[in-house]
Formats: structure tokens, sequence, C-alpha cells
């Protein structure tokens, strides 16, 4: 399942300040262009859609995915990091190796 940074819950909760607390995320879903390759898009969404997974923390920041984003991204962290012009920028990471129990 995808794991959220604290970084990147604040940014989400930061993106969708404006809308509802209650119901509002990030959403990715799979985008296909007609000559491209299947990609995924990250949209601020004011609720989630039908059959999408529903990820949270406890500080409130939501994440929705689709199915085809919920596969590609089962064993990833997402994060936030800042690029060489200071902006920062999600960033989709492989989760470390778990021990095993």
């Amino acid at each position: 399942m995808l794991a959220m940074t604290e970084a990147a819950a604040e940014a989400i909760s930061a993106l969708t300040a404006q809308l509802d607390e209650e119901t509002a995320g990030v959403r990715f879903a799979m985008q296909q262009d007609e000559n491209a390759e299947p990609a995924l898009a990250l949209s601020v969404a004011p609720e989630p859609q039908s059959g999408d997974q529903i990820l949270g923390t406890d500080a409130g920041a939501k994440v929705f995915l689709e199915q085809g984003a919920a596969e590609i991204l089962d064993d990833k962290v997402l994060d936030v990091q800042r690029d060489d012009e200071g902006q920062l920028n999600f960033a989709v990471l492989q989760q470390p190796d778990q021990p095993l129990a």
C-alpha cells in the first residue's frame, strides 16, 4: 500500500485547505494520450471517485487512488522534495525493504 511521509501529508493538507477538509484530497489516476504511454496524473480532488482506494493520515491528509494507479503505487512512498529552483514537488519513491517479523 502507498505510504506517505509527513512532508507529503503537510503538502496535501496545504493544497486542499481551500476545499472541504472532510472530503478533499489529491488523486492519482492513470492518464493516456493518443500517442503516449500511460502515465500517472496527480490532481486535487474535492472528493474520491467511485472505486477509488482512499488513504488518509491522522492529520487529515487524503490520497485517492484510481485502481490502476493503486496497483502501480502499491509498494511506493509519496514524499515531497525540493528541486534545483527551490520549488517543492511530489516524489514517488520505492519503499525501503521491511525486515521479516
